[in-house]
């Protein structure tokens, strides 16, 4: 046992140390490693964070991080039939490195590919190098964002929790999985409906900031007429005057001439601004596969499975087959494992809904009774029956006993 274990020390692998050659045994040389936000949380671009957009990746990224994903093992007919132990399937089900757990790995995952449109999954630490051989475990994995492309390397700038800082490192292709947006031309596209509405709602708020800035727009009409340079110099003595008379009132009171008079500019614009922005607004949710029911959380169970089916489904595929494709090797594909979704069909049903779900599947001999018990939160039954897959309807023949004859009395 002891000669494996440092075996697996001598060819442990690590995406940061393994690029340079830097100290980082030394956790006070870097200071400002300190700071009381998370240096390793995904920041959305102030455009963003300022509009409704930020409440769209919010509701999408935690529906995607819901959705379980794990690595598996399938039969022969690709039928799922049985988790996996590995150090993959611990970073996807519990832990993905030491500030995430799975589920916040997901839904950074998730919030980083709507915001920039593609991002690397790279596996951090490994028990061997991923440039010598296929076959090694993930210990650690984080988001990257992607921020230079080459032919077969990808240059990414990722989290490094030795050192508290973000740092660039450059990756092969086929050893990182590439995941791309598949909505990115409804998005992440310069022009697309998504960034066009990000253009206005920036338009409305500038316009917003300057109608409450507090100033008064007035114009003043002096009683003489203002074309030499010496009574515009006046003029704007006047204007001066009358400004730190309402400063420096309490109720913003001034005075004036009753020559002159006052006329203020300050009436709200008219435009069709607030129009454009609810006509992309609707646009980007009939493209997005969301409705406002969704968003308030009073949908029913056909809206939610229209939008599971044409939103959240497309994103999870790209993510489990970007992660199949590059962290399983031919080899382990052949022999039947695999990165597979699964969504809890019963999340939406109601609990009248449920009671007749379960029936059905347990007479059919579907589920048994001790997964119906755990769907539901029950714990577990003792009875041995509640692990097979029976019909409690119907007699079993260890249920039956013989009858014995019944003879008439001798008269």
């Amino acid at each position: 046992m002891a000669p494996k274990f440092i075996d697996r020390l001598a060819h442990a692998w690590n995406a940061f140390t393994d690029r340079d050659n830097e100290e980082t045994s030394n956790f006070w040389s870097y200071g400002g490693s300190t700071g009381g936000g998370r240096p390793d949380r995904h920041r959305l671009g102030v455009s963003n964070e300022r509009s409704i957009i930020s409440a769209i990746y919010t509701r999408l990224s935690i529906d995607v991080a819901s959705i379980d994903i794990q690595h598996v093992k399938l039969d022969s007919n690709q039928r799922f039939q049985e988790n996996m132990t590995s150090g993959l399937n611990n970073c996807l089900t519990l832990e993905a490195n030491i500030d995430q757990a799975s589920r916040q790995f997901k839904q950074d995952l998730a919030m980083t590919l709507f915001d920039k449109g593609c991002l690397a999954i790279v596996p951090v630490d490994t028990t061997s190098s991923p440039t010598v051989s296929g076959s090694y475990e993930i210990n650690t994995m984080r988001v990257g964002e992607i921020v230079a492309w080459f032919p077969r390397h990808v240059r990414v700038s990722i989290y490094n929790d030795r050192t508290g800082r973000r740092q660039e490192v450059t990756l092969g292709k086929d050893m990182v999985a590439i995941i791309e947006n598949p909505m990115f031309n409804v998005m992440n596209e310069s022009n697309s409906t998504l960034q066009r509405l990000i253009r206005k709602l920036n338009i409305l708020d500038a316009v917003d900031d300057a109608s409450s800035s507090g100033k008064l727009d007035l114009i003043i009409q002096l009683p003489y007429v203002v074309k030499t340079e010496q009574r515009k110099l006046q003029a704007e003595q006047r204007a001066k005057d009358i400004e730190i008379q309402l400063k420096g009132s309490k109720y913003g009171i001034a005075y004036t001439d009753g020559t002159e008079k006052i006329t203020q500019l300050n009436r709200p614009a008219e435009n069709n601004m607030l129009s454009q922005i609810e006509y992309l607004t609707g646009l980007l949710f009939g493209q997005l596969g969301l409705t406002a029911s969704v968003l308030d959380g009073t949908a029913d169970e056909k809206v939610m499975l229209n939008y599971h089916n044409r939103t959240i489904e497309p994103v999870v595929a790209a993510i489990t087959q970007g992660m199949k494709r590059t962290f399983l090797t031919k080899t382990a594909r052949t022999q039947g494992q695999s990165i597979e979704s699964f969504k809890d069909p019963f999340k939406n049903a109601p609990l009248s809904a449920i009671a007749e779900i379960t029936d059905v599947f347990t007479r059919n001999e579907i589920l048994s009774a001790n997964e119906v018990r755990g769907i539901i939160g029950y714990k577990p039954s003792k009875n041995p029956r509640a692990e097979e897959l029976i019909n409690s309807n119907m007699p079993t023949p260890a249920a039956t006993t013989p009858t014995t004859a019944v003879t008439e009395p001798v008269l």
